[in-house]
């Protein structure tokens, strides 16, 4: 694939490969996950030589810092800039959601290719078409221009105590087949699921949706679901 480069305020290149790691970084930094090069190679299907190249370039840039024990972090700059890229991707997913009609689980890669080619001017539009939305599909919050947005997850459904009402607010979007099984479920930003149960030893946990459905979730679907307790 032919990178359409262009330079920045802070002379990197804003390439597609610098764009994702950005993205990625302040994604999956938000959720509280610690992030090093390997872990970063794995996220973006690259090799781990290439992360650490690519993070030594954002490193020289003032985009990141990386700390003694190997953990990356964003800089203030170079949280403005992932900010940006989130604010193209989460816009982009939605108008591909309501406008053209691609489920949930579609929107995501087909936003990750178009992020890095949209103009500011067509983003607008595309904002204003859709009169300013606040969340894309997966319940992800969209940036405002210009405003210090600050990625951070509420409530993650494994943490939530047994018996409870729960609202699911956000699901995390990497994965495409879980997003198709849990819409299936019936489960989605927006929806309130009770906790009924919780199998010992690490078993999975039993909600209920819309009240007479029963359905056992492992420990990965647990971890894409959040939202907050409601009694």
């Amino acid at each position: 694939m032919v990178e359409l480069e262009q330079a920045s305020c802070c002379g990197v290149v804003q390439s597609p490969s610098v764009e994702d790691a950005l993205r990625t970084i302040y994604v999956r930094a938000g959720r509280g996950e610690q992030i090093r090069t390997s872990a970063l190679a794995q996220h973006l299907n690259v090799t781990p030589p290439s992360a650490s190249a690519m993070l030594k370039r954002l490193a020289a840039h003032g985009l990141v810092d990386r700390g003694p024990d190997h953990q990356i972090a964003l800089t203030a700059h170079g949280a403005d800039h992932a900010r940006d890229v989130v604010r193209r991707h989460r816009l982009l997913e939605t108008f591909l959601a309501m406008v053209l009609g691609l489920t949930w689980d579609e929107v995501h890669v087909e936003a990750d290719l178009l992020e890095h080619a949209v103009s500011d001017r067509l983003l607008a539009r595309i904002d204003e078409y859709l009169k300013h939305p606040a969340r894309d599909p997966h319940g992800d919050p969209i940036p405002r221009p210009g405003t210090q947005h600050e990625e951070s997850w509420s409530t993650p459904l494994a943490s939530a105590p047994v018996g409870c009402r729960f609202l699911v607010e956000r699901v995390f979007d990497d994965d495409g087949a879980a997003l198709r099984y849990l819409a299936k479920l019936g489960i989605h930003p927006g929806v309130t699921v009770q906790l009924t149960k919780r199998q010992p030893f690490g078993g999975p946990l039993w909600i209920r949706v819309d009240d007479d459905r029963e359905h056992a979730l492992g420990e990965q679907l647990l971890g894409l679901v959040h939202g907050r307790v409601t009694s």
